[in-house]
């Protein structure tokens, strides 16, 4: 198998939808790299262990899963020889007692699900880890009784804070300090229990400031009757610290010393993650195991496309008394779905998941699946679509084999039509003398003919509503697919003579070459050439030919009361006689629909200045009058000059 297939037929979105049953990262890291398997025996397993998943599914029972979220980061962390925390820890408690349980799951279920149970016996027990985990760790914390030395810790730190507590409620109701509190309350700053003292006492009261407040109105003070207490209850915490770190790393030791055993239950229990994504995945599409053979023997019976659960399904065979089958049918028809709908329940079979088809439908196992679908162009390597599929088709016959299933779109397209079928047939005979079993798709009658003709080969078409003018998706086995052109044509009512003629040319090849004159009738366009230049109204922005200058020109201005028009030629505006400008093309035809045809005249600024004044601005009508101010001095100017 090949990326090139799974990405053109989009088997990856297959695999990113079986894997979001996983419940595992390494379950879908492994769904991820699964690569679909050409050993008959090994599809036939993965199978039966979708099946058998699948019916415990359907019974209402469910695997015992449980700490796999994050089993894979603890088990590296762990040969690293990082000591876990509490919580990871109880994490992978929970996953040692998951493989118990998975493995009791399976044993008592083994009648449903034989070979599943035999699986589970290669998952190993570690009882006495996982009961040493969860008596030591309550609530995500190391438990007081499961050391003598902790709990004689804890008791004292107990002990201590009660007895500072005592001192500092003392402090509170002595009289003389009323006055000096900001609140009755006892509060832990930095480790260190404080009395909250208004900011102008601080140093009336002996002990030491641990930190003041944002605005500084209160200082927490730590009386120096406390201090030496809270100086015992920050070493007891200490010590309590390191006889916990110690715990931990007892009870991580527990676990690194299984380690290898453990990554052995991990792969186990990974595999059987696999196992239920895809029975998941199987019931999700309603699927069925269809019947299995490494023959090429391909039965498609009411099969749908699992990526298009409203496509209509699909009936087809292939292998069977034929090794080749052409596909024909109109554009957008369904022919490429077909081809993807083979190419992926086939591939969907060979990792172990069901398919959606009626009972009685056969797959085979290919060694090797080739397409050559879609556009192949490549602005980076020159290539036009034609040369791309080339490209693509000679990479497949220079690598296929027998047993290979073969699957082309619209082979010989993009090229000379006689060409492009020509080639198209030798490529079909050259993949066909290999081996392979052949799925083509064409329009090209010659390829048509040519499975026709050839007693291993099968037509069939994509079925087409005469009253609606749509296809209805559907494959009929046998059938060849006769073009609908001459028909769509009538029913948009061509021309009968133009479609009785084109029906004769399709049969014969013999044109009808006759030449004809056309000086006595001429078209409506030739008429309006040859119609006197002195009759015509032009509009501005026509093109015209001035024959006395002998050059081209656009239309500026036309007064039909005058013998002359106004043209504009290399942006001169000039009035020439009507006799001697002949129109060209007119504007419409020049031009897109509603062009600012005034555009074509003048600069920019011009234009804009027309349209201020012709809308009031005060602006542009001052611009003016300093403009004519400007004219009637330089005129001035010019005649004192003179004098």
């Amino acid at each position: 198998m090949n990326q090139d297939t799974f990405n053109k037929i989009e088997f990856d979105k297959i695999i990113d939808a079986l894997s979001q049953f996983a419940v595992s990262l390494p379950g879908k890291e492994t769904i991820r790299e699964l690569v679909p398997s050409a050993n008959l025996a090994v599809v036939k397993a993965r199978l039966t262990e979708t099946e058998q998943a699948r019916a415990l599914l359907e019974a209402g029972l469910h695997v015992p899963f449980m700490g796999l979220s994050k089993i894979d980061h603890l088990t590296s962390q762990v040969s690293k020889g990082f000591v876990l925390s509490a919580e990871e820890l109880v994490e992978f408690a929970d996953f040692l007692r998951s493989g118990r349980l998975i493995r009791d799951f399976f044993s008592k279920h083994q009648e449903t699900a034989p070979l599943l149970a035999e699986y589970s016996t290669a998952i190993r027990t570690f009882q006495e880890a996982e009961e040493t985990i969860y008596q030591a760790i309550h609530h995500n914390q190391v438990a007081s009784d499961y050391s003598r030395q902790l709990r004689k810790l804890r008791h004292a730190q107990q002990e201590t804070q009660a007895d500072i507590e005592k001192v500092l409620q003392k402090f509170l109701r002595h009289p003389g300090n009323s006055k000096k509190i900001q609140e009755f309350m006892i509060v832990k700053k930095q480790d260190r229990f404080t009395i909250p003292v208004k900011a102008s006492y601080k140093n009336q009261i002996q002990g030491s400031v641990v930190e003041s407040s944002n605005r500084g109105t209160t200082v927490y003070i730590e009386p120096a009757a406390v201090a030496r207490l809270n100086q015992k209850l920050a070493d007891l915490a200490l010590q309590e610290s390191s006889e916990v770190y110690q715990i931990l790393a007892e009870l991580t030791g527990l676990i690194a010393e299984q380690l290898p055993l453990l990554k052995e239950n991990l792969s186990a229990i990974a595999a059987f993650d696999v196992i239920f994504a895809r029975a998941k995945y199987s019931r999700q599409l309603q699927g069925i195991t269809p019947l299995l053979n490494q023959k090429g023997h391909i039965v498609l019976k009411e099969a749908v496309h699992p990526l298009l659960p409203d496509a209509v399904p699909l009936n087809l065979s292939l292998g069977k008394g034929f090794r080749g089958l052409t596909i024909t049918g109109p554009n957008a028809g369904g022919k490429t779905v077909v081809l993807k709908t083979v190419a992926l329940l086939t591939l969907q079979t060979m990792i172990g998941v069901q398919i959606r088809a009626e009972e009685g439908t056969e797959i085979a196992v290919f060694d090797q699946i080739f397409v050559d679908i879609g556009d192949h162009q490549s602005i980076e390597n020159a290539l036009s679509t034609f040369s791309g599929h080339m490209q693509n088709i000679a990479r497949i016959t220079h690598r296929v084999k027998g047993n290979s299933l073969v699957l082309l779109d619209e082979i010989g397209s993009g090229t000379e039509p006689n060409e492009g079928a020509a080639l198209a047939i030798a490529i079909m005979e050259e993949l066909y003398r290999k081996g392979c079993m052949l799925l083509t798709t064409t329009h090209y009658g010659e390829i048509k003919r040519f499975s026709e003709l050839h007693p291993d080969f099968m037509t069939a078409a994509m079925s087409f509503n005469s009253d609606t003018l749509q296809p209805n998706y559907r494959l009929l086995m046998g059938e060849t697919g006769e073009s609908n052109a001459f028909w769509i044509a009538r029913k948009m009512q061509l021309d009968k003579r133009v479609i009785a003629k084109a029906e004769q040319y399709e049969k014969h090849r013999e044109y009808d070459v006759t030449t004809h004159d056309f000086t006595a009738g001429a078209t409506g366009q030739q008429a309006e050439h040859e119609t006197s230049s002195e009759s015509v109204h032009y509009r501005r922005g026509d093109r015209v030919y001035v024959t006395d200058q002998d050059c081209w020109g656009l239309i500026y201005q036309d007064d039909q009361r005058s013998s002359k028009v106004s043209v504009s030629i290399n942006n001169q505006l000039f009035d020439v006689s009507r006799k001697r400008v002949k129109l060209e093309m007119r504007r419409e035809q020049l031009y897109p629909e509603n062009y600012d045809y005034d555009s074509l005249f003048g600069s920019f600024q011009e234009r804009k200045m027309t349209r201020d004044l012709l809308r009031g601005s005060k602006k542009a009508h001052k611009k003016l009058d300093r403009e004519a101010v400007e004219r009637r001095q330089e005129k001035y100017e010019r005649t004192n000059k003179k004098r």
